[in-house]
């Protein structure tokens, strides 16, 4: 079964990845990320490693896009 991510996660994962990349990711930021996947996890009653494995590989590894 495929963990379903939301919007709002995936923006939060984003900007925490734009924030690593240029070398700044904030206390806060990832704070937020963590939170946040939290929050999905008690509410989904997934594993939130799982789902964290999941965010990064969607906002970091993207699958390509169809022909």
């Amino acid at each position: 079964m495929a963990i379903e991510l939301t919007d709002e996660l995936i923006q939060l994962e984003e900007a925490a990845w734009a924030e690593m990349q240029a070398g700044h990711l904030t206390v806060d930021t990832a704070h937020a990320v963590q939170a946040a996947i939290t929050e999905h996890a008690k509410a989904t009653g997934e594993d939130r490693f799982k789902i964290e494995a999941a965010l990064k590989k969607r906002v970091r590894h993207p699958e390509p896009p169809a022909a």
